[in-house]
């Protein structure tokens, strides 16, 4: 059963790239588009639909001021140029926040987060339980359940292991982020990707590991909830005061 998804946003090359991806996705199908916050309000009014992709910076109305004067908001997945609004838009239980300008790739992990969550009872996609890193001139194969976290290194990345082992690879951690599922690992700050059952503890400031302190990004604090509502039942998680 597909979604039927309404697109808002006041600039027609959004409008025409949305249009083109939801077209391109099988689990999705486009019931109309908008140009502004009032007249989405009136659509919604005589035809419901699953999801909402929203512009936030709009005239009249923002995006995030048009979700608070729904009642029984359908799931909404925000779009936009302006990373300002990232944490007000998770405060709102958005599905996912896309920065423009962004790729299909990227457009169909933030819908697969939603199928995911919208159909428990279908079995997920079943991740591959390693991948394959040029380290040195060679190919490594890497287990993702060795992985404890990834730290930036502006153009390389460090891949910690358990174990205390480490590989550096010119690869900038957006990269790898894009490779690894989403399930198993979690972007908390603009340099460190962390494996979500290697959390013992965390604050609002960070999270530890292995007995290491990692810092939460300001711009990544709405991951807090997600970093809970994620952890596998055998290793729960245990805030810190």
């Amino acid at each position: 059963m597909k979604l039927r998804c309404l697109i808002v946003d006041d600039e027609p090359p959004a409008l025409t790239i949305l249009r083109s991806f939801i077209g391109h996705a099988e689990q999705l199908e486009l019931a109309g588009s908008c140009s502004n916050a009032l007249d989405a309000m009136q659509f919604l009014q005589q035809q419901p639909v699953d999801l909402i992709f929203l512009d936030i910076n709009m005239p009249r109305l923002l995006g995030t001021e048009f979700v608070r004067t729904l009642r029984h908001p359908p799931k909404i997945i925000f779009t936009t140029a302006h990373k300002d609004y990232a944490l007000e838009g998770f405060e709102l239980d958005a599905v996912d926040f896309l920065l423009k300008p962004f790729s299909f790739e990227r457009f169909l992990r933030a819908v697969n987060k939603l199928m995911d969550g919208a159909a428990p009872s279908t079995p997920e996609k079943k991740a591959e339980p390693f991948l394959y890193f040029r380290v040195d001139r060679k190919m490594v194969k890497v287990q993702l359940e060795e992985i404890v976290y990834i730290e930036s290194l502006k153009d390389y990345s460090r891949i910690v292991l358990a174990g205390g082992k480490a590989l550096v690879m010119k690869k900038p951690i957006s990269v790898i982020e894009e490779m690894l599922p989403a399930h198993l690992f979690l972007r908390i700050h603009r340099s460190f990707i962390i494996a979500i059952n290697r959390v013992t503890a965390f604050t609002q400031n960070d999270v530890e590991i292995n007995g290491q302190e990692i810092p939460i990004g300001k711009l990544y604090r709405h991951q807090l909830a997600r970093l809970n509502a994620s952890s596998p039942p055998a290793s729960p998680i245990s805030p810190r005061s």
